[in-house]
């Protein structure tokens, strides 16, 4: 199933005001009502030995619920892939109701990160799969709820199809599954040399820039560039350099992971800007899903980096999503959610085509909706 929608972005100025406005109730009994500094600076952060080195996971909420295990792009952490995400009211009292947040750093991406050493050995993307299986048996978590962005979300799927008993479902922004094009392969090549002579030069940061956003938010002479850009360009200054190519050429060595969607039962929600390089990536994983427990939504005027350029615009597929495995609760209002698939169209609410109801000035949303029964 697809769902499509047209938007106009968020002027920058509400963006603001939407940092300061209080968190909304999530529900009498267990509301959430916790400042949005410290669901980034007040989390707990381990670093945890596995058999292939250390990875930091930072930990949020109540570790008696649910875990939602996220795992960001390459070059970024839980801080500058998820940021604007979470500093939706809306996204972040669902999700911190419902869930215990396991932020997953990439090797060597976590906030203050030392120099990886250069005799320890370079992971590959399974090596990096198994990590998360270890992190899972150091909380003693089971199954949980994925999910990622990009290079984060092609580790969660690999990770998935590995462990299939230990993932829930995933939530998964601009996917990858295939191997690199020939045009990735050499235009992370042409990143890894940069990074090896340079370091995290100004180039550098144009061209992660250009992966994770689109033309409209970057600016250009005339415009300049938003808020979340020049955030992003501050967080990328952090990255140590060398710690950064290893994770880029473990996904430049990526295998295709096609036929083993076709393997996974889990429910799967996939979001896609329009402008995302990895457009075409996204819709040809989402038909190779199993329609029945899969959906495809793609936000127009939008880059890679959905959790940050439109969060907005995930929150109610998100909710209705997590209506399916019992998660959020509906009103009784609401219709109940089909089990065959996690946005099928007997589980949508008007409320859902609705400009007021995501939280945006909207342009009139276009919505196509294809299943197959």
């Amino acid at each position: 199933m697809l769902l499509k929608f047209n938007t106009e972005r968020e002027t920058d100025r509400e963006r603001e005001r939407e940092k300061e406005k209080p968190l909304p109730m999530a529900d009498s009994s267990d509301s959430v009502s916790v400042d949005m500094d410290i669901l980034f600076h007040g989390g707990k952060e381990h670093l945890i030995k596995t058999g292939c080195g250390s990875v930091s996971v930072t930990v949020f909420g109540d570790p008696d619920k649910p875990a939602l295990v996220t795992y960001p792009d390459v070059a970024l952490n839980h801080v500058s892939c998820f940021q604007g995400l979470f500093f939706c009211p809306d996204v972040f009292s669902l999700l911190l109701h419902n869930f215990c947040i396991y932020h997953i750093s990439p090797p060597g991406h976590e906030l203050g990160a030392a120099v990886i050493k250069h005799d320890d050995p370079l992971l590959s993307v399974d090596d990096l799969a198994d990590q998360i299986a270890e992190v899972l048996d150091y909380f003693g978590l089971g199954a949980v709820m994925c999910m990622g962005v990009t290079a984060g979300a092609y580790i969660l799927t690999l990770f998935a199809i590995k462990y299939k008993q230990r993932v829930l479902g995933l939530i998964l922004v601009s996917p990858l599954c295939k191997a690199p094009s020939w045009t990735e392969w050499l235009y992370n090549k042409v990143m890894s040399n940069l990074l090896h002579f340079y370091g995290m030069c100004s180039l550098v940061k144009e061209l992660l820039l250009m992966r994770y956003f689109s033309k409209e938010v970057r600016g250009n002479l005339e415009v300049p560039e938003s808020d979340i850009v020049q955030s992003c360009r501050r967080l990328l200054d952090e990255r140590q350099s060398s710690n950064v190519l290893r994770f880029l050429e473990a996904i430049n060595e990526r295998p295709d992971i096609t036929e083993g969607l076709k393997k996974l039962k889990c429910r799967s929600l996939i979001f896609v800007g329009e402008n995302s390089s990895f457009h075409a990536e996204a819709l040809h994983m989402t038909s190779k899903l199993d329609r029945r427990y899969s959906a495809l939504v793609e936000v127009q005027a939008c880059g890679s980096m959905v959790t940050e350029e439109q969060p907005q615009a995930m929150w109610i597929p998100v909710e209705y999503f997590l209506m399916g495995y019992g998660f959020y609760r509906p009103s009784p209002s609401q219709f109940s959610v089909s089990p065959r698939s996690p946005l099928s169209p007997t589980s949508l609410s008007p409320e859902l085509f609705s400009p007021e109801s995501m939280g945006l000035k909207l342009k009139p949303i276009k919505t196509r909706i294809s299943i197959e029964v």
